[in-house]
C-alpha cells in the first residue's frame, strides 16, 4: 500500500467503518496522515445513480434541484467572493465546477458573466447539465482521466468534490494545466485533524462509501503545493459568512420555533473559525490556492 500523496510505503490501518455492508476500511499514511480509502474513481462512481439523488440508495446525497432557490443564496455569494479572488486579469472568464451535479452553480457564475463548464461523474446528473447548457459544455467521467483543455479556466472549484478523487495528484495536475496564469481553485472537504473529526473517530459523518480520501490542512495544502499551486489560504468554516447560510436554512422553516435553529448554526459557524496552528476546533474548512 503506497501513500498517494507523499509516496509512503508504511500504511497502517486506521479506521473500520461498520455500520455499511460491506464495512469501509480507510488507512492512515504513517508519514503525512493522509487517510483513504482502497476503493478506486472508477468503481465508486457507480454510486451516482438517479437514485443517489433521489434518496432510494442506501448511499444518497441531495438532488440540488428540489432546492435549488435556497442554494442560489450561498451560491451568489461565493461566486461573488471567488470572482473577487479571480487574478488572471481578464474578468468574466471561464469557470469549471468538478462535480457540478445538476448546474445550479454553474447558472450563477453565468450570471456573474462567466462561461460555465461542468465536470460530472454521474452520467443521471451530468446529462441533466448538458442539456441546460450545451453541447461541449459539460465533461462526463472522473477528473482524473478527462483531457482538460489547457490555460483555458479563471476560476475552478472542488465543493465538497475532492474527498470523492482517488488519485488526487492526478486529479489536481490536470486542473493546473487547464487553468490560466492567475486562476484560483476553491475547494471544499473536511479537515480530519479538527476536533470535531477527531473527538467522533469512526463515528464521524464523513466516512462514507463515496468518500475516498481524507485531508487535514497538512495534507491538502501540501498536494496542492506539489500540483503547482502557490499562495494556498485557510478559511475555517466556508468562506461566504453566516448570513446567506442562515437564510438558506430558512426555506426549510415551518414555524416560528425553527428559528431556533439558527443558534446552533452560527455557533457552529463562529467555532468553525477557532484554528491556531494545526488546531481546529471544527472540522469544516474551505481552501483557496492560485496559479
Amino acid at each position: 500500500m503506497i501513500c498517494r500523496i507523499c509516496g509512503n510505503e508504511i500504511i497502517k490501518g486506521k479506521y473500520v467503518i461498520k455500520k455499511f455492508d460491506p464495512p469501509l476500511f480507510v488507512w492512515k499514511c504513517s508519514r503525512c496522515g493522509f487517510l483513504f480509502q482502497e476503493t478506486d474513481s472508477e468503481k465508486a462512481s457507480s454510486y451516482y445513480t438517479k437514485e443517489y439523488y433521489e434518496g432510494g440508495a442506501y448511499y444518497s446525497y441531495m438532488d440540488e434541484r428540489a432546492e435549488e432557490s435556497a442554494c442560489r443564496v450561498v451560491w451568489k455569494k461565493r461566486f461573488f467572493k471567488w470572482a473577487g479572488w479571480d487574478m488572471t486579469g481578464i474578468g468574466n472568464g471561464k469557470f469549471l465546477d468538478v462535480g457540478c451535479s445538476f448546474g445550479g452553480l454553474m447558472k450563477v457564475a453565468e450570471e456573474f458573466g462567466y462561461r460555465s463548464y461542468g465536470m460530472e461523474v454521474s452520467v443521471y446528473s451530468g446529462n441533466y447539465s448538458r442539456e441546460r447548457f450545451g453541447k461541449g459544455s459539460v465533461y462526463t467521467g472522473n477528473v482524473e482521466n478527462i483531457k482538460l483543455p489547457e490555460n483555458e479556466f479563471s476560476i475552478v472549484s472542488l465543493i465538497e468534490v475532492i474527498e470523492h478523487i482517488s488519485d488526487v495528484k492526478k486529479a489536481l495536475g490536470n486542473i493546473y494545466s487547464s487553468m490560466k496564469k492567475g486562476g484560483v481553485i476553491i475547494v471544499q472537504t473536511a479537515d480530519m485533524d479538527g476536533l470535531q473529526a477527531k473527538f467522533l473517530g469512526s463515528g464521524y459523518g464523513y466516512f462514507l462509501p463515496g468518500h475516498l480520501s481524507y485531508f487535514s490542512r497538512r495534507t491538502l495544502s501540501a498536494v496542492l503545493k506539489s500540483a503547482g499551486f502557490m499562495n494556498v489560504k485557510f478559511i475555517g468554516g466556508v468562506e461566504f459568512g453566516l448570513i446567506p447560510k442562515l437564510i438558506k436554512s430558512s426555506f426549510k422553516f415551518k414555524k416560528w420555533t425553527d428559528y431556533l435553529r439558527w443558534f446552533k448554526i452560527s455557533i457552529y459557524h463562529l467555532m468553525s473559525k477557532v484554528a491556531v496552528g494545526r488546531f481546529h476546533l471544527t472540522s469544516s474548512m474551505v481552501m483557496a490556492a492560485w496559479k
